[in-house]
């Protein structure tokens, strides 16, 4: 479904080097909500997983090792969650790994032990099969209550920062910010170059439409 793909994995080594060695921490402007989007969201109705495919066909810049895409709160890669002097510099408050494990990105609260901050693991597997799902509201409640923690700020991490992670910062906005699935993506998107895979835009669009039928119920729209 990611066209670009292939050309962004090849090329992370180097880009991640760069990054790294040039604090190419980019924060472009950042906004909690509209009047546009809300307006919007009266008439939106949940897309088909193939036109929400469709738009992540359209490339986007790499923009380095971290992104932050909403206030405080990043998406990154492996490289930033091993960089301790990076993270103490970006003030990250709580890390959420989205491939935490033995077998995958294995950190860990002890690997984070001279730096203050909280850990929060999630193993999972970026494997279309995998069920996200079942931790999207237990990880948007933590980060939920890390960024309403004094200087709360965010990582969200895994391998390469563009399908676990962005699911579940997906589905944060989607269940604490009131941003429909289109919106949540259009947004993180414009600072991150995020694809899920084809199984979590599927569970993404499950959690779309119950919190539509949700919002629906509380307004009395049958």
């Amino acid at each position: 479904p990611c066209p670009w793909l292939l050309s962004f994995r090849c090329g992370i080594d180097l880009m991640s080097w760069y990054s790294l060695h040039t604090d190419d921490l980019r924060r472009p402007g950042l906004q909690r909500t509209s009047s546009r989007s809300l307006s919007c969201q009266q008439s939106y109705q949940t897309p088909e997983l193939g036109e929400l495919q469709r738009l992540l066909w359209t490339p986007v810049p790499c923009r380095g090792n971290v992104n932050e895409v909403w206030p405080n709160l990043y998406i990154g890669d492996l490289y930033i969650a091993r960089n301790i002097e990076q993270l103490r510099r970006m003030g990250i408050t709580h890390i959420v790994n989205a491939a935490a494990g033995r077998f995958h990105i294995d950190t860990g609260a002890k690997f984070y032990r001279d730096l203050p901050v909280d850990y929060y693991g999630v193993e999972a597997d970026d494997d279309p099969k995998f069920d996200l799902s079942i931790y999207f509201y237990p990880t948007a409640k933590y980060i939920r209550a890390a960024l309403n923690s004094p200087r709360g700020k965010v990582l969200v991490h895994c391998a390469m920062g563009i399908s676990r992670s962005a699911t579940l910062v997906l589905a944060f906005l989607m269940i604490y910010e009131n941003k429909n699935l289109v919106e949540a993506l259009k947004l993180v998107r414009e600072h991150r170059g995020v694809c899920p895979n084809t199984g979590f835009l599927s569970q993404l669009r499950e959690l779309d439409l119950r919190l539509m039928s949700e919002k629906g119920k509380a307004k009395g729209v049958p």
